[in-house]
């Protein structure tokens, strides 16, 4: 039954996330779509299990070929969990990180950070800004609020913010102990990231310009999409 508990909550929160979000995501897509059709892209950032999204909007069957991720080791999960949950805390790292990017005025970063006041995530959007950039928050107001205790949060730096509706914590589901388990925030995450990126596709559809959007490689036509694709961005995207 906790399993049960633990979808259904998730769908209600998708649910939510949907009534909630959806203006907010149409409006982000519609400036992010302008800046794609110019030769913008669309850079991803998080740290710890938010750097998931990164990944998740990059080089997939169904995703756009302008997302770029921002990648570091030193905020990922894989070479030291807990080195990487002090990196985050550091002061000036997000400047050392995005600098290898070449983001700009004609740019979408979008900063996953569902917490949203670690120096980290929120140092990417002050950084985002200083450059340019559109810049979009994907978080928990919730979460946030209650972490914040005077901190500046990625929902005060953004221009956009899609709140994911996590709860502080993040897990939903309760045990016999009281303990709570099962975060939702990577489910919401990706959830908001695929709802912005398909506007972005109508949305440049609608002004004429063709939706770069890679196809699975087990599909018809496949890999002539997707070789056109990359021989686009490729020279732009450090990870392709």
């Amino acid at each position: 039954m906790t399993a049960r508990a633990y979808l259904s909550e998730a769908k209600r929160l998708l649910d939510a996330a949907a009534t909630r979000e959806t203006a907010a995501v149409e409006a982000a897509a519609a400036v992010a779509a302008s800046k794609v059709a110019a030769g913008g892209l669309i850079y991803i950032f998080g740290t710890g299990h938010s750097h998931l999204m990164a990944e998740e909007g990059h080089f997939r069957a169904g995703g756009l070929a302008c997302v770029v991720p921002v990648l570091a080791s030193a905020v990922m999960l894989h070479e030291g969990a807990m080195a990487s949950t002090q990196m985050e805390r550091l002061t000036g790292l997000a400047e050392i990180v995005l600098g290898r990017y070449p983001i700009g005025p004609g740019d979408v970063l979008v900063v996953f950070s569902t917490s949203g006041v670690n120096a980290a995530p929120v140092e990417a959007a002050r950084f985002g800004k200083a450059r340019g950039a559109t810049v979009i928050a994907v978080t928990s107001v919730a979460y946030s609020t209650a972490a914040a205790n005077g901190r500046e949060r990625i929902a005060d730096v953004a221009d956009f913010v899609f709140d994911n509706g996590a709860p502080p914590g993040d897990a939903v589901a309760t045990l016999a102990s009281g303990l709570t388990a099962g975060p939702v925030s990577t489910v919401l995450g990706a959830a908001l990231l695929n709802a912005f990126l398909v506007e972005v596709a109508a949305d440049l559809e609608k002004q004429g310009h063709p939706a770069p959007v890679y196809q699975s490689a087990n599909m018809p036509g496949a890999v002539e999409n997707n070789a056109k694709l990359t021989e686009r961005y490729k020279a732009r995207n450090p990870h392709l």
